[in-house]
Order: C-alpha cells, then structure tokens, then sequence
C-alpha cells in the first residue's frame, strides 16, 4: 500500500539544507520506514538544482563512482545538492567523501542515506567527526499510522510500525513473511552478521527471539543468560544489545541513579522497537491475554520517548518503580503509563520525594493520541 503521507524528519533536513552553514547530513534508521521515500518527497520540491545517486542500481561500486557523482554535482555550481542513497555499499565511503569535502570548493550540499545503519554509523566514527549531522528515523509512530492508514490503538498494538507490511495484515502468513525476510532477515543477517564480529551468529539469533518476548519489561543479565541454549557471558549479551540497539531493532534502557556507576551496572529495560517485531514472535492474538496489551502500551509510549532529543531511563528501588524517567537540558520528567493494568501510583510519588524537581507525567489509552502527536510538547504542557 502506497501513501503519500509526508514524515516529519522531511522537513527537519529541509531546514537543515537551507542554512548557510550545513554540514554533511546523515539519516539514518531502521529498515523500510520511508527514508528514501522521504528524501524524494524533499526532491520533488527542491527549488535548487541536484544530482541523486543510488549505489544500489550498480553491480560494483567503488570510491571512483562516489567521486562521479560529486563532480557531477559540481558541474551544477555553487550550493547544488548531492543525495548518495546506499553509501554503505561503496568501499571506503567515508574516507572519501571527507577527502572531497574537506578539498572542494563548490561547497555542495551532501545528503546521504543506507539501509544499513550499523555500517553508515561506524563509517562516521572513523573518518567524519565534525562535519557531519545525523538525522535518525525511527519506526512509524501511532500518530504517523493512524494519520497515512487510519489506524486506531487496538490495530497499532498488534501491527504498527512498518508502513510496507498495512496491505498484508488480513494474512497473517503472509504479514509474518514480510517481516521476517524483508526486515529482520535482512537486519540480522546482512546488516550484521556479513559486517559485524559475531562469533556465535545462532546465540545472536536465539538472543533476539528471547528479548522480543519482554517488551517494556526489565530483565537480568543473569536471567537472559539462563535462557540462552550456548554458554555466554554478560559482557556477550550487552554487546548484543549495542548491536540490536544499533539497527533499531531493540532498545534496552538503563536504570535511573544519581550515580552514574549504579546506572551502568543496572538491569536493562527491553523496549521491542515497534510492536509488529513484537507481534511476529508472539502471534497475531497477542490482545487476547490479560497482561500483554498492557506491556505493549508501555512499550510504545517507550518507543516515542526514545526518539525525543535527551536520556531516558527507567527507576526502581526496592517495590518502587517508574517506568520512563526523561532527562532533558536539566529537567526531568518521571513518566508513568496506565492502561489495563493494575498500577498504583506509589512508585511515582516515591520518585517525586527523592527527586522534588522532577515532573509527574500519567499517560492512558485516552491520552496518548494527544502524546503521539508530540510528545515533547505534550510533556512541556502537562508536567507539573
């Protein structure tokens, strides 16, 4: 199913081209969420002149290709733009393209874009630093599904995420196969274990499977490793963690302490990236049992608190928890989310006591269509 529908990163990086000093813009995300669906919706507008290219269309691509496309965007004069969509497959992309950047003259606007984010991100550690801007686009929010496909929460719960995959729900089998061989497969498989120091690619595997059974739900190093069928060890499972993180497919949160020592050594808090990963593991009637639409809900509020500028954490002490704790330039919000679940607010108040400055945030069902639509506003109008 196609739509029209125009996210919100378009207009960020359209902002971000017009100023005089933009640097190399960067986007990132998981896999088929719209990027480049995105950066074509930006074309179709753009009132100055520029050259797209896709290392994708070529059999074999190396850095001479990558200096092609910048002379031709040269050739188009001063402030033209060049979109490098698949970068990642081009050899020593980064090495090159600082070359070109840090030599031309022409001062070219450079977008560049992959579908794999792990590889685009290690590329920029090693040879960019300063003169680029990344951009993350996340998996398509509640807001964004029901504004494009008319969603309401009780089908977000079980499917949303993934734009690609609305025209197949009403066959499960089918759903099931679009993610897990255009997306996870893919992730997993290529993204990761073709470029990344995985020494035991079936534990990885295994390890992705056990997590997507604990959405919004925090879970030991200890218990994890229990799980596992091969012997591992906590510093395996983090790095796991970092990778999964990585390619947008797990988001694991520490827990929240004024000392930093305590929060690095804490029990993560998983948060399944959208709920279909969820839904692909667990099955399609995952509403029907008591606990788990609640877990979802939680997860999702999550999920949109993870694409906001600033830190998220979780808090507990002894029988007293929160579930998202959101730092910001200074102020912090302590987070809690009700939905079918029974929930006290003890937890909060508890919070609140030994952070007098934090501010208290409820979300329900009934409010998080206001939150999703923007959640920064939403926490900057209501916390007290």
């Amino acid at each position: 199913m196609k739509t029209k529908y125009e996210r919100s990163f378009v207009a960020r990086l359209e902002e971000r081209l017009s100023s005089a000093d933009c640097l190399i813009q960067v986007i990132v995300g998981p896999r088929q969420v719209g990027k480049t669906t995105g950066i074509k919706h930006l074309l179709a507008r753009y009132s100055k002149k520029y050259h797209y290219a896709n290392a994708d269309d070529l059999l074999v691509t190396d850095r001479t290709w990558l200096l092609e496309q910048w002379q031709r965007a040269e050739m188009m004069g001063e402030g033209a733009l060049l979109v490098i969509d698949e970068i990642q497959k081009i050899p020593n992309w980064s090495e090159t393209l600082k070359s070109l950047w840090d030599r031309s003259s022409a001062r070219l606007r450079v977008v560049v874009l992959g579908s794999s984010s792990l590889q685009i991100q290690s590329g920029l550690c090693e040879s960019l630093a300063g003169r680029f801007e990344i951009t993350k686009v996340f998996h398509w929010t509640f807001y964004e599904m029901k504004q494009a496909f008319g969603y309401d929460l009780e089908r977000f719960l079980v499917y949303g995420g993934y734009p690609g995959s609305v025209s197949f729900e009403r066959d499960y089998d089918r759903w099931y196969s679009y993610l897990k061989d255009s997306i996870v497969e893919a992730v997993i498989g290529r993204d990761i274990l073709l470029n990344q120091k995985v020494g035991r690619p079936a534990l990885f595997r295994q390890a992705f499977e056990i997590l997507c059974h604990y959405p919004a739900q925090e879970i030991s190093f200890t218990k994890l490793l229990g799980q596992l069928q091969d012997k591992g060890n906590t510093d395996l499972v983090k790095y796991y963690l970092e990778l999964y993180a990585g390619v947008f497919l797990i988001h694991s949160l520490e827990k929240y302490s004024a000392k930093g020592y305590l929060t690095r050594s804490s029990s993560p808090k998983i948060l399944v990236a959208c709920p279909a990963l969820y839904t692909m593991n667990e099955g399609p009637r995952v509403l029907d049992d008591r606990d788990k639409p609640g877990r979802i809900f939680e997860m999702i509020v999550g999920n949109q608190l993870m694409q906001l500028p600033g830190e998220l954490y979780y808090w507990r002490e002894r029988n007293d928890e929160v579930d998202f704790i959101y730092r910001y330039q200074g102020r912090i919000f302590a987070i809690e989310v009700k939905s079918g679940r029974h929930k006290t607010e003890k937890g909060l108040e508890a919070f609140i006591r030994k952070f007098p400055d934090a501010r208290p945030i409820i979300i329900t069902p009934d409010i998080f269509p206001i939150f999703s639509q923007d959640p920064f506003k939403f926490l900057s109008k209501h916390g007290n």
